[in-house]
């Protein structure tokens, strides 16, 4: 069978099972069994798929028809422009959380905090784009926090601690920048997600009840730890801006401002420390 032939299978596949944009995940799935970019898999179309990447193929459209996200299957997820290992253990970088990013970046930061870091995408990608920053990320998963010093290692960002932390628990010191993407979908909302969100771990996804515990435990605990005219920018759904909003004005922060992702959508507040 030719790469090409396996491919098409694999769409029909795919689709049959309810996979959304299944020629996309087929195409990358493949590229992936034969280890290589999936940039060059056209020009490996035309020749007869070896039997050790059929099998790994076979394999990963087997994860994907139970609709295990394509990221956990390969183990890579891209964000920023750098591609970051992944597992069952973490949430799956998104690109709607560069907005985060890009808003951290406009302004000057020297020691940043990450709340909850999963991956590392977040206080790893602002460690690499400024390189006299040093951080700090915390994560109360032991397996989330060796995903992201595993990503540190790779992305030779060298300037980054870790530790084992429920929010600032563990947290010592003054920060001028203090980002977190914390879980906050609403226990209502669990039953409506898709299935391949429902593959990430529960702890990263939602804090039970209203969605908005990990706003309460940021907002009593950032006054502490930024330093004054400090940052705090925080990922939100993209309904909970007017109460996330009023939680951070009641513990004291200011200069607060909604940021919309790429679709138009709230998708992060910004505040700062008197």
């Amino acid at each position: 069978m030719t790469a090409d032939a396996a491919l098409r299978a694999a769409i029909t596949r795919l689709a049959a099972a309810g996979v959304p944009d299944p020629a996309r995940d087929a195409r990358l799935l493949l590229a992936h069994a034969l280890g290589i970019g999936a940039d060059r898999l056209v020009l490996a179309l035309r020749d007869p798929l070896p039997a050790a990447a059929e099998a790994r193929f076979a394999a990963a459209l087997s994860q994907r028809e139970g609709r295990r996200p394509v990221s956990q299957i390969t183990g890579r997820r891209a964000f920023w422009g750098r591609d970051f290992q992944v597992s069952a253990a973490v949430l799956d970088p998104r690109p709607e959380t560069e907005t985060l990013v890009a808003e951290a970046l406009s302004r000057p930061f020297h020691r940043v905090l990450d709340l909850g870091t999963g991956s590392g995408a977040i206080l790893l990608t602002l460690l690499a784009e400024r390189p006299v920053a040093r951080g700090l990320a915390t994560d109360l998963s032991p397996e989330a926090l060796a995903v992201a010093r595993a990503n540190a290692e790779a992305l030779g960002v060298t300037r980054a601690t870790f530790a084992l932390s429920d929010w600032f628990g563990q947290v010592e010191g003054r920060f001028d920048l203090i980002v977190s993407n914390p879980p906050y979908i609403a226990e209502a909302e669990m039953a409506d997600l898709s299935p391949e969100v429902l593959h990430e771990p529960r702890m990263a996804l939602t804090p039970g009840g209203d969605g908005l515990d990990a706003y309460r435990a940021i907002a009593a605990g950032a006054l502490r730890h930024l330093e004054p005219g400090g940052r705090l920018l925080v990922e939100i759904g993209w309904t909970q801006a007017a109460m996330v909003r009023a939680l951070l004005a009641d513990a004291g922060l200011g200069s607060l401002r909604t940021l919309r992702d790429l679709d138009g959508r709230d998708r992060v507040i910004a505040a700062t420390a008197p």
